[in-house]
């Protein structure tokens, strides 16, 4: 089975359910897929190096003027849609995008194959929600997400959505919100983010970095970006100091806003906690899980709300499957697997609930031991992608199946 697949995110991605489900499992259960996205013209070599194990990656170069990005990128995109050879594919999925996922469902229909929509995050209602929080006084910043924030999303709700021949939603949350447009549940299936347990079948060594000699260390993995509050993990810090005074707390990860990093760094300042927090910036994953298995106990601050309640975070099952317990707030998906696996805590998302539940672990070995190995285990039978690849390969092939009456081998 061969998908073709239109992606919103840059050549090349490091999003798991990118690389790692459809670029490492699918294949090897007969689906095939060729990548249509769009590689920065200020890492030229990321074009160049269009490997991409799963099928063929065609990829075009982008300006870094923005909106010009959003016009090379669709007329690529639409270019492939239009001269492919549909003989070739048994479905045409769109990721994440709107106006070209409208080309691509004509397309469909005149070349009668399935079109199938995977949404992974309310992309749409985002750009809404970024453009007001800017204000008018923003000018174009403001005027351009806000148009196609609102044209994207009465195209998703009106048009793509209903048309769809299916779609796959990050959560159940997410399923629930959008039976809400109409959309019927059996048409709709939730793939989680999980973890390639294949590559934590011997756990990473812990950090080499002196900075980290004779602490004790906390540690947050993922984007620092503004809708995170990661600003409330310096007050837990700060709280945490007075008790276990050779704490640090690690942030493997950052943020694409500059003015927001340096703000985050000067709330840092004001909470007093500076000298113990440890800025990594974007690492490899094999980098970042060092830093994981360094610490005592993974933080996952996830803020409630419409939009980011839909999404299924990574952070959480990532510490599990390296054994390392988990302070988390009630993010459904995430209270979820820690409900299920008892491999950590979820409280409030407040920096006194966060200091205390992770002081409690940090003094308490027995239950970081304990919950070390549930979260392990729990990974291993309900989040590991290749349990995921495998329902999702099922999926597919029961939908084309037996909506089109292909016989696939």
């Amino acid at each position: 089975m061969r998908l073709l697949y239109l992606t919103a995110e840059e050549w090349p991605t490091f999003r798991a359910d990118v690389t790692t489900l459809f670029g490492k499992y699918l294949p090897t259960l007969g689906i095939y897929s060729d990548l249509v996205t769009e590689a920065s013209s200020i890492q030229p070599s990321a074009a160049t190096s269009t490997v991409w194990p799963a099928g063929q990656a065609t990829v075009c170069m982008v300006p870094a003027q923005r909106a010009m990005q959003y016009i090379v990128k669709f007329l690529h995109q639409c270019k492939v849609l239009i001269c492919s050879d549909y003989a070739q594919y048994d479905a045409v999925q769109v990721r994440d995008m709107t106006v070209i996922a409208l080309v691509a469902l004509i397309m469909c229909k005149l070349k009668k194959r399935p079109f199938l929509y995977w949404l992974s995050y309310p992309q749409s209602e985002g750009q809404i929600q970024r453009a007001k929080a800017r204000g008018m006084q923003a000018g174009m910043k403001y005027w351009f997400p806000l148009i196609q924030g609102t044209l994207g999303k009465w195209l998703l709700y009106r048009w793509i959505l209903p048309k769809a021949d299916h779609i796959f939603v990050q959560s159940d949350n997410m399923r629930s919100a959008l039976a809400k447009y109409h959309i019927p549940l059996d048409k709709m299936t939730p793939v989680p983010m999980g973890v390639d347990m294949a590559s934590v079948t011997t756990l990473p060594v812990p950090h080499n970095n002196s900075v980290l000699t004779n602490k004790r260390v906390v540690v947050y993995l993922g984007t620092l970006d503004k809708t995170r509050q990661i600003e409330l993990l310096f007050n837990m810090l700060a709280r945490i100091q007075l008790e276990i005074p050779n704490v640090i707390l690690v942030l493997a990860g950052d943020t694409e806003d500059v003015a927001h990093r340096a703000w985050l760094k000067q709330q840092a300042e004001i909470a007093k906690v500076a000298d113990a927090v440890l800025w990594t910036g974007w690492l490899a994953m094999d980098e970042a899980w060092r830093y994981v298995v360094s610490a005592e106990v993974g933080l996952s601050p996830f803020p409630r709300g419409v939009l980011l309640d839909m999404a299924s975070p990574t952070k959480a099952v990532e510490y599990m499957a390296l054994g390392v317990p988990v302070v988390a707030n009630d993010n459904p998906d995430q209270a979820q697997v820690i409900a299920e696996s008892g491999a950590g805590v979820c409280v409030p998302l407040t920096a006194e609930a966060f200091a205390q539940a992770t002081l409690n672990l940090m003094n308490d070995a027995a239950s970081r031991a304990r919950m070390s190995a549930l979260g392990k285990t729990y990974i291993a039978e309900h989040r590991n992608y290749q349990h995921i690849s495998a329902m999702l390969a099922e999926r597919y092939h029961t939908l084309i199946t037996t909506q089109y009456g292909n016989e696939l081998s």
